[in-house]
Parts: C-alpha cells; structure tokens; sequence
C-alpha cells in the first residue's frame, strides 16, 4: 500500500562503519519530495554479531524498511522471512522491507541498480566485459553482466581462492567466466566495458596504461572521486559510470519498495548526494 503523506513510519541504513554513507541525505530528500512528512531515516553502527539483537528492538508498525551495507548483507539473510530471486542470486540483501503482516522480506537493489545506472549512460548491451576484483560487489557486477553481456566476462583476481569463487558464482549466474591474474590487469582496460570493484587507491597504478581510445568504465566507489583511473578514463573521452550512478538508482528502488511511491525523484536525490560529497 502506497504511504500516506501523514504516516508517521521510520527507516535507516545499518553497516560498520556507516558515518561516511550518503543514504540518509538520498532517502530524506526523496521523503520530503515526495511530500512524506511523517517519515524518518538514520543511521546505525551495526556489526554482524550486533544485527540479530537490533532487530529485535524494532517495532514492526512504525518501521518501514532499512538499507544495508558491509557486512550485513550475508549475515542478514537467516533472520529474514523471505529474501527475493535476485538477492537469493548472489546470497546478499541490502534492503529489508517491513511488510504489513509483520513479514520482513529481502532483496538486492545493487544489481538493478547496476544495470540501470549503465543504461542512464547508454550502456544496454556489451558483447565482453572485464571485472577488477572479486569481493561482495563483484559478485552483485557479475550478476547484472549477465543481464547486458553477451559473451565472455574476465575477472581479475588476486588469489586463487578468490577466483574460485567467482567461478562458481558465475556457474550459478549463467555467466561465462574466465578468471585472470591481478598482474595482468592492464589488459581488462582494453575490454568494452570495465567494472571495477576494488577500494579505494587499489587501481591508482592502472592508469597509466588507458588506452588511447577507452571505451566504458564502471567505476563504483564515490568517495573519493573522481578515482585516478576514472578521472585519466574521462580525459581520454571514454564513457564513465561512477559510483553516485550506482547509489542513486539502487536507493531509488529502496525508496519505492519501502514507501509505494514510484517514481522516486531520482534528479532531485542525486543533485543532493552530490552536494554532500562537494561539502566533504
């Protein structure tokens, strides 16, 4: 059911740490455009151990929803009642909505978010593509690569283990995968598209080797930003995809799932993450 603009109900994002994240200024901008008075979202330092014992002091009638981040999205999952076909994908949830029969149900607005923030810059179809990386955030980029890739994705890893598991998140996927070694990451600059899923400083040394003629990045880190490899991708006039792309339109489909409101003013969230970054 669609919120009232007098319904009083709560939501907020839980990780460790969660100082730095901009959902509170994205989904507060969205309540108060969309004229919902009532609605309240914060944040909270939760950890893994910590998770099970905050949500039991929720009260089920006045919480609407809440976002997570690292580490929660795994953790999270067992305490559920139900997670979606997409979060099941990649086992991660990174939104729980409060459901009006007191069901707590979850999904993953990562990988819609993904594709949608690809297409925003004209990116619906590529017919290879490259991760760096192979963490949590690689496996939700694998899993919307198989909704856009036609062919073969490479991921560069820097441990065997790493690439095992990426092998059978891609088996499970759908996804044709081929597992690299991290030295030979210079080579995925040269791929149609580039995602790349590694913190911060990790792809400063790549930069160097851009090709004259890029073609798409996919950089989903945005603070700091521009990263180094982003801001020598955009000099040579290739496509960039940055990670405010990727936190606006998934915070989009969290806002619509938590309120039943649709659309959410995506223009309006995303001019104002990008004043909070500039006030950094």
């Amino acid at each position: 059911m669609p919120a009232r603009a007098t319904d009083r109900r709560r939501a907020a994002v839980l990780g460790s740490p969660i100082a730095h994240s901009l959902s509170p200024v994205l989904h507060r901008t969205a309540y108060a455009e969309l004229g919902l008075e009532g609605w309240t979202y914060d944040r909270f330092d939760v950890d893994e151990q910590a998770l099970p014992g905050f949500l039991e002091t929720l009260g089920d009638d006045d919480w609407a929803g809440l976002s997570l981040t690292m580490p929660l999205k795994r953790a999270v999952i067992p305490l559920l009642d139900g997670i979606s076909e997409t979060a099941a994908s990649v086992d991660a949830v990174n939104t729980v909505v409060f459901t009006e029969d007191g069901r707590r149900t979850g999904d993953n607005t990562d990988i819609p978010g993904m594709v949608a923030a690809l297409r925003e810059h004209g990116i619906d179809k590529v017919d290879t593509a490259a991760i760096l990386g192979a963490g949590a955030t690689a496996s939700s980029a694998l899993a919307a690569l198989a909704r856009i890739c036609t062919g073969e994705v490479t991921v560069y890893v820097r441990s065997e283990v790493r690439g095992a598991e990426m092998r059978e998140w891609a088996e499970r996927l759908g996804v044709a995968v081929r597992v690299a070694d991290w030295d030979d990451a210079e080579r995925a600059l040269h791929a149609p598209l580039v995602v790349t899923t590694t913190p911060a400083g990790v792809t400063d040394g790549l930069a160097r080797a851009v090709p004259e003629r890029p073609a798409a990045l996919f950089d989903v880190l945005y603070d700091p930003w521009p990263t180094v490899l982003a801001a020598r991708w955009s000099a040579y006039g290739g496509a960039v995809v940055g990670g405010l792309d990727l936190l606006v339109h998934q915070a989009v489909l969290q806002v619509e799932q938590m309120t039943g409101r649709s659309p959410a003013p995506l223009g309006a969230m995303r001019k104002a993450g990008e004043r909070a970054l500039a006030a950094r």
